[in-house]
This record gives structure tokens, sequence and C-alpha cells, in this order.
């Protein structure tokens, strides 16, 4: 047993992950339950990478003149075969924010955003990607319009009606995550998206962590404006792989936020689309090109492919919830069918003063429990507010985690939480 920080709180010995977590490369001396942030690539996916590098690196003319353009509608077409698209309204971009941000600008520069409009967005989304709305509104005088999503939320039909409710004549776009950072909600896009587009706003959904999380993501069938997803979370490729989905009728002089040396020369044979975001200058491709081979590990991980991993991950992290609601007494923010694999608890009130004052030194993370979650217990987790509410913590599982480690927090949590109060 560890070493107890207060008398009648008892810790299990730190827990091992699952047999999986082999297949990654993870410090063994942490209890890592924060794959929502920034994913986590496995060795046999870093290892194509290294394939790709290296023949990159052997020859750089011919890779970028030559092969590149061949790799990458391969990839395009393994990705546009799992998110049910066609691999000519796909592009690869570095992440969602970009992809964000390109849409935005994009909406700017053609004027169809201009003074006197509004741009719809809710305070779940991604921080960047509000800073992005905010910069682009400011540009051209339109206005951001956030509304207020509750959390705790009865039902997903909360989300629908809190941003239905702020739709005006003046609504021209939407910015909607698919799977919100902060709170990890599903939200219900497919309605939402069909409501808005009726209405003639143009939906950009911020799909960040929908790839390789949620089940049967058809983006043909959703049918919005624009979306885009970080293949770097749950698909698990490695750092700076995403793509952006562009609508066939909204293609039209659509481009990158940098301009290449094709921008006034595209080049034959390939639609002006790809021509334009496959070559935006120097840069590392190869985390995209790895899509394939991240497909194909993870569908060979467990029994019944991604559809059962899918499944595992989703039941680990309700059981996780559970775990933590029943140590520290709390309940659920969130109905089980806005969960996926990753799910936010509101923690207890607290003092913030009492708990810097635990510290030894500022801290880097959002809140000083995470900071303390991390030197005392080696458990990496997010503890943050959802939308400047109560403090928060945010739990993920992959086939890397095991049960034990979110038992684990939850008694860490209880004794920290036992901490914080005892320190008058």
């Amino acid at each position: 047993m560890l070493s107890n920080p207060l008398q009648g709180h008892e810790l299990p010995n730190s827990p091992l992950p699952s047999p999986l977590a082999v297949h990654w490369q993870h410090d063994p001396s942490v209890c890592f339950l924060n794959h929502g942030s920034f994913g986590a690539c496995p060795t046999r996916v870093l290892q194509a990478q290294v394939r790709y590098r290296n023949r990159m690196e052997a020859e750089p003319i011919r890779f970028f003149v030559e092969d590149s353009w061949d790799l990458l509608d391969r990839a395009r077409a393994a990705l546009a075969t799992f998110v049910g698209a066609h691999a000519t309204d796909l592009v690869p971009i570095p992440n969602a924010t970009i992809a964000v941000a390109t849409v935005l600008h994009h909406l700017a520069r053609t004027g169809f955003l201009g003074a006197g409009d509004e741009v719809l967005a809710n305070d779940h989304e991604y921080p960047a990607c509000l800073n992005n709305l905010r910069a682009v509104c400011a540009m051209v005088g339109a206005a951001p319009v956030i509304a207020p999503i509750p959390f705790p939320i009865r039902s997903a039909d909360q989300a629908f009606d809190a941003i239905m409710s702020r739709v005006t004549p003046r609504t021209k776009a939407a910015l909607i995550s698919h799977v919100t950072s902060s709170s990890g909600l599903i939200l219900p896009v497919e309605r939402l998206v069909a409501a808005l587009e009726a209405r003639g706003v143009r939906t950009i959904i911020d799909g960040a962590h929908a790839i390789g999380m949620l089940p049967d993501l058809n983006l043909n069938t959703l049918n919005a404006s624009y979306y885009t997803s970080n293949c770097h979370k749950w698909l698990c490729t490695p750092k700076g792989c995403a793509f952006l989905w562009i609508r066939g009728d909204l293609q039209h002089n659509f481009r990158p936020l940098v301009l290449s040396n094709f921008a006034e020369k595209p080049k034959p044979g390939r639609p002006p689309l790809h021509t334009e975001f496959d070559f935006v200058g120097t840069n590392d491709i190869t985390p995209f090109l790895t899509i394939p081979d991240a497909i194909e590990f993870l569908s060979t991980l467990i029994s019944g492919g991604i559809p059962a991993l899918q499944s595992h991950n989703r039941a680990m992290t309700l059981r996780g919830r559970d775990a933590i609601c029943t140590r520290l007494s709390i309940q659920p923010p969130a109905p089980d069918d806005t969960i996926g694999s990753i799910c936010t608890l509101i923690l207890p009130p607290h003092d913030p003063a009492r708990r810097a004052s635990l510290s030894t030194r500022p801290s880097a993370y959002h809140d000083a429990l995470q900071d303390s979650l991390l030197s005392r217990w080696r458990i990496q987790v997010p503890i943050w507010s959802v939308a400047d509410g109560p403090r928060t913590v945010r739990i993920s599982a992959h086939a890397y985690n095991a049960p034990g480690q979110f038992e684990y927090l939850a008694a860490a949590l209880e004794a920290e939480l036992a901490r914080e109060r005892s320190s008058l």
C-alpha cells in the first residue's frame, strides 16, 4: 500500500495498465488517463512514420516532387472509407484548430461573412477555436454569439435547444464541436446540422475527438458545410495529423491560409483543392501518410476490430466515471448517451487559495490539483472548469488503460480533497 497523506484514506498500490499498453511508449511510472488532450501513438504506427521519413530524407526532391502525391492519395482513400466521405472532399491539415481558422478566414475573404453578421458558437467550444472566431469576426465587423450550454446537463435536447435559441436572421455560420473538449459531451450534431443548414446557416463541425472514438462516422450523411477531426487523438496517428472535409458545393475558391507554388499554377490532373492543400511548402507530411497504418493497427488490436475497441473504451470510461462518483459521493453531470471515451465530472466545492497553499511551486496546469496528482500520485489527468464553472476532472480511456487506474484516481482525489479541507 502507498503511504497515506491523511489517516483514514487508504490508497491501493499504483495500478498496472492494460496488457495492451505494451504497444505504446508511455512512461511506466505514470498512470496516464489523458488520451483526450494530445492522443498517444502506438509504437507500430511510429515505426511506419519512421519508414516514410527515411524515404523522404533519402531523396527529398523525388519524395516531394514525385512520390508524395500518390502517398497522400493512398492515405486519403483509406481515410475516406473510414469516415464515410468522398476522397475528393478531404484535405490534410495539421490540426482541427488550423482547419477551423481556415474555414473562418475563407468565409471572411470571400465576403460570405461581413459587417453586421453573426457567427454562433457555445461556451463549451475549444478556447483556441473561439479565439479564432472572435479574431475573424473583429476583422470583418461580425459579432460572435455564444450560446450557454448547461452543465450538469439532463439530455442532449438541452444542448440542441440552447444553440438553436440563439439563431437569428443575421446568423451566417455556426461552430459546433461534435464532442466537446472541456465537458466531454457528444452534441447532437446530426440534428443541429439539419436544423441550421435548413435556415441557410453554414455549419463548421469541430470533430477533433470524433474520428476513432465515435462509431459509424459518416460525413456524406451528416452533410455539414465543413467538418474537421484530429487523427492524432483517437485514431492514434502521430501528432500533427488532421483532415478538413469541405462539402462539394462549397469547394470553389476554397484555399489554405498559406498559398504555395501551385496557387496560380494548378498541378495537371489533380483537383485544385488537393493541389493547394497537399503542398503548402516544405512540411512533414508523414503523420498523414500513417493513417492507413493506424487504421490497420487499431483494427487488429482486439477481437471485433475498431467497433469493438470503441465500445470497450466507452465502457471503461463509464466504469471509471462510476468509480469516481461512488468514491467522492458525487453525481454524473451528463446522461450516458452523451458520453463516449471521455467524461468530465464536477468535483466538490473547494477554496482555490487553500489548494495553492499546498503547492511548493507555481503550477503549470489549469489547477494546482492537477500538479499534485502528478507529483504525488504520478497520475496524469486534467483538472479544469467548464465554461468558468466549478472545478472538474476529465478522464479518458483507451486500450492501454485498465479499470484499476480509475479506481486509483478516485482514491487519490479523495485523499487530495481531504488534504485541502485540512489545510486550515
